[in-house]
């Protein structure tokens, strides 16, 4: 049986003609439409994330799965929305926050050794600072729904084979993950990837690489599966094989919220769509980092 659903993914989030208040650009391109804000020197783009349905989780044979990817579901996302079209950059934290905690430090990496609670923090500040922004996390089912963009493949440009602990050609040309993040790293402090095996590339010292130097999703979103894992608003719900509509996990005090999307730490598995983890909300790592989204109001 099909959800009595109202969804109308004809309708463009700019049919007024007019943008948000607080866009300094807006336009479309091929992969849809965006605008941007522009604090101090920093401008930033979204992503308009139509709304439709999608299959969360990943299917029985999917290489590198775990159980609680399944069973894969129905989705239906019934309204769009706005996404950061990179994770949030050292740039935009320090412009609002005023300092950088980021171990791999250039204004162009994502930052990283944010906590969810740290987070939480930097939504309350910007938002005072560009009046109607109202920025949020991505639910989990946002954010897996955003990264897969109509795709059903483990990656967004299509299946996996994992060869070892961290090789995946397929991940190369998308993402930074521990089988290549020591390639063409330029920081004096990155890290010998020891705790990988069966390598893409030859070792060496890795770390976060600058943002959208990887091939981008078809909306138009880089860094969807690697670099840093990404912050969601919501804990792990439990999935059954009935169809959700904008399902949203625990959220109350004390729930552990999920990460997605793998980073430049980890082996080749953790790099997929629908690949889940939970971390405790006060914990700040070298590869933890987060996007941001905004709900679309219709005026």
């Amino acid at each position: 049986m099909t959800p009595p659903l109202r969804i109308d993914p004809s309708w463009h989030p700019l049919v007024t003609g007019c943008p948000p208040a607080w866009a300094s650009e807006w336009g479309e391109d091929r992969e849809g439409v965006f605008v941007a804000f522009t604090l101090g020197e920093v401008t930033q783009r979204l992503r308009w994330i139509p709304p439709g349905r999608f299959e969360m989780g990943s299917p029985d044979d999917e290489p590198g799965r775990w159980d609680d990817e399944g069973p894969r579901h129905t989705v239906y996302i019934s309204q769009g929305f706005w996404l950061f079209d990179t994770p949030c950059t050292q740039a935009l934290w320090q412009a609002v926050m005023g300092a950088n905690p980021s171990a791999f430090q250039s204004p162009e990496r994502p930052v990283e050794r944010v906590s969810w609670n740290d987070v939480q923090g930097f939504l309350g500040r910007i938002d005072a600072r560009v009046p109607g922004l109202e920025l949020v996390l991505p639910s989990e089912a946002q954010w897996e729904y955003a990264c897969r963009a109509g795709t059903d493949t483990a990656l967004y440009t299509g299946p996996i084979e994992i060869l070892g602990d961290a090789n995946a050609p397929a991940l190369d040309p998308i993402a930074w993950y521990g089988g290549n993040s020591s390639v063409d790293f330029d920081l004096d402090n990155g890290r010998e990837p020891t705790w990988l095996s069966d390598m893409q590339y030859p070792e060496g010292k890795a770390g976060t690489h600058p943002v959208g130097r990887k091939g981008r999703n078809p909306w138009g979103l880089y860094d969807m599966l690697g670099n840093v894992w990404e912050w969601c608003s919501d804990g792990r719900r439990t999935y059954d094989a009935d169809w959700q509509l904008d399902p949203v996990g625990p959220s109350e005090a004390g729930v552990v919220p999920v990460v997605r999307g793998g980073s430049w730490f980890g082996v080749a598995r953790l790099c997929r769509s629908a690949f889940r983890r939970g971390i405790d909300p006060g914990h700040r790592y070298g590869y933890l980092g987060f996007r941001c989204a905004r709900a679309q109001v219709r005026s």
